[in-house]
């Protein structure tokens, strides 16, 4: 019954990885994008899962295969795309550890929307947040060690509070659009925040975690 659906998602994967790869071996001045490729184009496999319907254990068995795969990346570089930044970063793991959190947790409770939304906030939040502070950040700000940027944190902000109305929108749909705009707002602050604080890529981990069970709880809280 999901062999269908999961094959659709294999070669979605692979395609991804290939392309990437592609992109950073023959383009080195592209590794951070090809990492934000790999980042951004991972994280969408979640609205698959949704839409598709997958069980828990398919997204499960995923995460656990993509963190072995990281932790191997980590020391030794057979995966340009994902470990190619001149630093070393234990954020892909992270990446896998929360897409499996996630779905064992928010599957488990027949409430995937806010699976959902921690990791699309993560993969389209951080990635773009990641691209235009590097490419278009000329106000810096300084946080211990970590060199950030006011235009990265704010679009941070805006992709993340995007992202929670989209997904809350459909969540509660025909509900009180005051309480929507409330929520996605201060998850939105509190994914900004996170991701600005973190170090050694743990915001991979930190930022969706945060963001889905502060949701989970705001929604049942002001509903």
């Amino acid at each position: 019954m999901f062999w269908g659906p999961l094959s659709f998602v294999l070669v979605y994967l692979l395609v991804l990885v290939i392309v990437a790869e592609f992109i950073a071996r023959f383009r080195d001045k592209d590794t951070e994008i090809t990492r934000k490729i790999v980042h951004i184009g991972a994280g969408n496999v979640i609205l698959f899962a949704w839409w598709l319907q997958l069980p828990a254990w398919i997204g499960v068995g995923a995460a656990i295969v993509a963190a072995f795969i990281a932790i191997i990346a980590y020391f030794v570089p057979i995966l340009p795309s994902i470990n190619s930044v001149g630093r070393k970063s234990l954020g892909t793991f992270f990446y896998a550890v929360s897409i499996g959190v996630l779905i064992a947790w928010f599957w488990s409770i027949n409430r995937p929307e806010y699976a959902v939304l921690g990791i699309l906030i993560m993969t389209w939040g951080d990635g773009l947040a990641a691209i235009v502070g590097q490419n278009f950040g000329t106000h810096p700000y300084q946080i211990g060690e970590m060199t950030k940027s006011f235009e990265g944190s704010l679009t941070m902000f805006l992709v993340s509070f995007v992202i929670s109305n989209l997904v809350l929108g459909v969540l509660l749909w025909g509900e009180i659009t005051g309480t929507i705009l409330l929520i996605s707002l201060i998850i939105a602050i509190s994914a900004t925040l996170l991701e600005a604080f973190s170090q050694w890529g743990i915001d991979n981990l930190t930022v969706p975690l945060g963001s889905a069970f502060l949701g989970f709880f705001l929604v049942g809280a002001l509903r």
